[in-house]
């Protein structure tokens, strides 16, 4: 090529610029010409021995040098992948989008609202502040199940959705309006992503006649979901991501990767839902947190792309950062489903083959060269299993779970235990519900819940669903009255094929009713149970049990009343709904006898793969794709009636209890603070094991006799319209006194279980917020103790940011989640890890002593502090600043700070 550019996207003086090669493809009846930074161009031997998903890495890295934010390191880094990988070595990564959705996404759109105040201050044009990459926001956390059962849960949930949210939503109508490249998908559109996966991915961009690969980072852990149609994704926290935004990169340490071969076929009775929690079971034990995990091998060719979706979304729960699939014939055939042009689809094919990015199955490509011991499974031997009560990856399968239910009741408390005795594990209690009495006992189903972007994308586990319903229906069978059934589909596609196939009757028939087009039961937005039922469970104390097709069944998580919490596939959602109880055999007991007196079994109504896949090449037709996301941003005229405030300036209302001017960004400096030693810090919470972001910052029902309900109530709001600790993440006044505020959580320092510590000066048990406050008042520094995987699920920003409002400087733990522990540095939190072996019970800590850590001149990566406790005791902790760049968002008082800075500079 010659010395002038082709393209105005790429100038001559790129140090890559050698690279750029010519594609030409048909669009329409016309031929286009394109240009891409060719991989195969750089004649590295290296290449062809990378995973598929590092070679996007690369390509990213070479397209955006600037020798400034990447660097040519950052390239070599790359390329010699099998070195550095095993190095913990730093690149920066620059993805090509972002992806919100309200719950995360409306603080994050807070932050940038309050940072154009910020720099307006320091003297810059508000319009510094905006998004250089496209951001689509979908909201989809706000719809509860307030009803169900019924042929007007739908509407009725709409409608108090907008009620409640009104301000919020309002102000997300703002955003769209105020910043560039944002996209808001409004309410009842679907899940973000399914939404996601069936509309948004572009798997290959043509930006201005520059092609390159598809990549985002999420504002939601689930984001891993696009992994699935091979484009690389993860989550990441609002912070972070406000910083992408913004322009900046990723810093992230280069991930082994570890390859997942795939062998043979699923067996007839074993679905999506029983792959991935199996995948899950296995990938836990390997641990792959902060690691990629790449799928190969012929098992991948017979895999439907929805089948790989599911298994990428659960990768959080399975602990890697990305669970990925390269792009191949699947793909392609998922694409044209879900009515994408053919000319886009034969572009991407074109791109991909000729970046040595396009995978094929037929022996004339080889593998990549995969970090540590390859994992094998045989599809074929994944069995119909569940997984709980309380953590994801404890799988049991179908056939031991009565067994295995019975136990958990009599084990000690913990993630496998309740700790009842004998005796009052066998306890029954009458309910009396609609003038009839049922016995509830320990392990009655009382929510049964088609829930979650995980499974409702997946066609053939949701018309599985629908067919076990139609022959149950038909063979007599009914659902117990008080059992709280619902459906949320993640896309109106869900409804029309599920309508079309003539098998929606049938599962209303059982109460899965269209809830709405939301996450609902999956995070938490399940809503009250009836009355009479939430007062015997409360009176007896009993362990009853929800069955959703989600993806996470921490405790606390589904709904406070259900301690037993079991993740399952659709179909086995609707056979545990006739069950009536989690206590249950199919192989050896009934659901009872039909018209005729036979007893029905559940492999009497379970449906064939046979019968499932041709409902699907039926009924799954791009049409419908095509016609939903034709109206997308259009079709909910609750939300076009609602009105747009057009300044650049955010107008903050202090009587909003929903939307508040946030604290962070308060006498702003173009110079950042002397760095501080820790000194004299007080313990606020001394915590255990599996600490997960819904303990630190519940998105659940906010507790009547909270401080946060205190503060609601102060400020007029009735106890009905307190909403949820997700729906108010916009304001810091009430997110801040919902931290830690989870009623499950166990504190060493308190007596008892739920948001309380002690406030060491005064030897007094109070609630945590209250205690962090006078602490605050008297100057007084903070730090937590906790135990293994802190901060492991949800990538909630606000379980780091209501640390930081609390006055938390410091959390020591045994290891953290990956997305969580970036969040404490990006709010200037940091991260400490006790030496391996040692923890705070094994070095005799309680929690009541202080602690004082020196960092001045010694801030480096990786660096080992002593930490002194009061009373002459010492131990050495390692810091988790893991890169130059964090040290640096650290140093600023966290990333948005040192964002807002550069910004200003500039």
């Amino acid at each position: 090529m010659g010395s002038s550019s082709p393209i105005t996207a790429v100038p001559s003086s790129h140090a890559y610029f050698h690279l750029l090669e010519s594609l030409t493809f048909n669009v329409g009846e016309e031929s286009a010409t394109s240009y891409f930074f060719s991989l195969p161009k750089l004649n590295d031997s290296r290449l062809q021995r990378l995973p598929y998903c590092i070679r996007v890495l690369l390509e990213a890295a070479i397209r955006q040098h600037d020798e400034f934010s990447i660097k040519h390191s950052d390239v070599n880094n790359i390329l010699d992948w099998e070195v550095t990988s095993k190095q913990q070595t730093d690149v920066a990564f620059k993805p090509a989008r972002v992806l919100l959705q309200d719950f995360t996404g409306i603080p994050a759109v807070v932050d940038l609202a309050a940072m154009r105040n910020a720099v307006v201050e320091l003297g810059s044009n508000a319009d510094v502040i905006n998004p250089l990459v496209p951001v689509d926001l979908v909201i989809d956390h706000s719809v509860q199940v307030d009803v169900a059962k019924s042929a007007d849960a739908l509407e009725t949930n709409q409608k108090i959705e907008f009620e409640r949210n009104y301000e919020r939503f309002a102000f997300l109508k703002w955003g769209a309006t105020a910043f560039n490249n944002m996209l808001i998908v409004p309410p009842g559109s679907g899940i973000v992503h399914q939404v996601n996966l069936e509309y948004l991915a572009r798997v290959v961009f043509n930006n201005n006649g520059l092609l390159y690969p598809d990549s985002l980072v999420g504002t939601d852990s689930h984001t891993t979901m696009i992994d699935g149609l091979g484009v690389c994704g993860w989550g990441v926290g609002g912070i972070e991501a406000e910083a992408v935004m913004l322009g900046n990169p990723i810093s992230m340490v280069i991930p082994e990767v570890i390859g997942f071969k795939l062998e043979g076929k699923l067996s007839a009775g074993a679905t999506a839902t029983d792959l991935v929690l199996c995948c899950t079971n296995m990938l836990r034990k390997r641990n792959v947190v902060g690691k990629f995990v790449e799928f190969f091998g012929a098992g991948c060719a017979s895999l439907p792309l929805a089948d790989r979706a599911t298994i990428a979304n659960m990768s959080p729960e399975y602990g890697a950062t990305m669970g990925f699939f390269p792009v191949d014939e699947q793909s392609l055939a998922y694409l044209r489903q879900t009515g994408r042009k053919e000319e886009v689809v034969q572009m991407i094919k074109s791109y991909l083959m000729a970046q040595g990015l396009y995978r094929l199955y037929d022996g004339s490509q080889q593998d990549p060269v995969y970090s540590g011991e390859v994992i094998y499974l045989d599809l074929s031997t994944v069995m119909p299993a569940l997984a709980g009560p309380k953590r994801p990856h404890d799988l049991v399968p179908l056939i031991n779970m009565k067994q295995d239910f019975k136990s958990c009741l009599t084990n000690r408390v913990g993630f496998k235990g309740f700790g009842l005795t004998e005796e009052t594990a066998k306890k029954i209690a009458i309910l009396n519900y609609n003038g009839a009495q049922y016995p509830l006992h320990n392990g009655s189903v009382v929510i049964a819940a088609i829930t979650s972007c995980t499974n409702t994308s997946n066609p053939s586990v949701m018309l599985c669903a629908g067919l076990l319903a139609k022959n149950a229906v038909e063979r007599g069978l009914s659902v117990l009255p008080y059992i709280k059934t619902s459906l949320s589909p993640g896309s109106g596609v869900v409804m029309q094929y599920l309508e079309n196939s003539g098998l929606l009757p049938y599962l209303e028939k059982l109460g899965f009713y269209n809830a709405g087009y939301g996450c609902m039961t999956c995070i938490g937005n399940s809503g009250d149970l009836e009355p009479e039922i939430t007062e015997l469970i409360q009176a007896e104390d009993l362990v009853v049990a929800a069955v959703l097709s989600g993806n996470r069944n921490f405790e606390g998580r589904v709904h406070p009343l259900t301690r037993a919490n079991y993740l399952a596939s659709p179909p086995l959602c609707v056979a545990y709904a006739l069950a009536g109880t989690v206590d249950f055999d199919f192989q050896n007991e009934s659901f009872g006898k039909d018209a005729d007196g036979v007893d029905v079994y559940l492999k009497d109504i379970f449906p064939s793969n046979q019968d499932v896949q041709q409902l699907v090449e039926t009924n799954v037709l791009p049409k419908l794709f095509h016609d939903c996301y034709k109206v997308i941003t259009t079709g909910n005229e609750r939300w076009n009636s609602v009105p747009v405030a057009g300044a650049s300036i955010y107008k903050w209302d202090d009587t909003s209890t929903y939307i508040h001017k946030p604290p962070f960004f308060l006498n702003p400096s173009i110079t950042p603070p002397t760095l501080e030693n820790i000194a004299d810090a007080y313990c606020l919470l001394n915590l255990g094991d599996s600490i997960t972001t819904d303990h630190i910052s519940p998105a659940g029902k906010i507790a009547r006799d909270s401080p946060a309900a205190k503060y609601l109530m102060q400020k007029g709001i009735s106890v009905k319209d307190f909403n949820t600790y997700g729906t108010r993440r916009g304001n810091d006044e009430v997110m801040v006194r919902g931290t830690f505020a989870n009623i499950r959580i166990i504190n060493k320092l308190a007596s008892k279980t739920g948001p309380y510590t002690l406030h060491i000066p005064t030897n007094e048990e109070t609630f945590i917020y209250d205690a962090a406050m006078r602490y605050k008042e008297a100057g007084q520094k903070l730090i937590v103790l906790a135990g293994r995987e802190y901060g492991s699920g949800s990538s909630r920003d606000w379980a780091a940011k209501g640390p930081f409002l609390l006055g938390v400087k410091a959390v020591i733990a045994e290891s953290f989640e990956r997305i969580h522990r970036s969040n404490l540095v990006g709010m200037g939190i940091l991260p400490l890890q006790f030496i391996d072996g040692q923890n705070a019970e094994s070095l005799g800590l309680t929690g009541r002593e202080q602690f004082s850590i020196e960092l001045t001149g010694n801030l480096t990566v990786g660096a080992t502090y002593s930490v002194q406790v009061s009373g002459g005791k010492t131990f050495n902790v390692k810091s988790r600043l893991d890169t130059e760049v964090e040290i640096a968002y650290y140093e600023n008082g966290g990333i948005l700070l040192y964002v807002l800075r550069e910004l200003c500079k500039k």
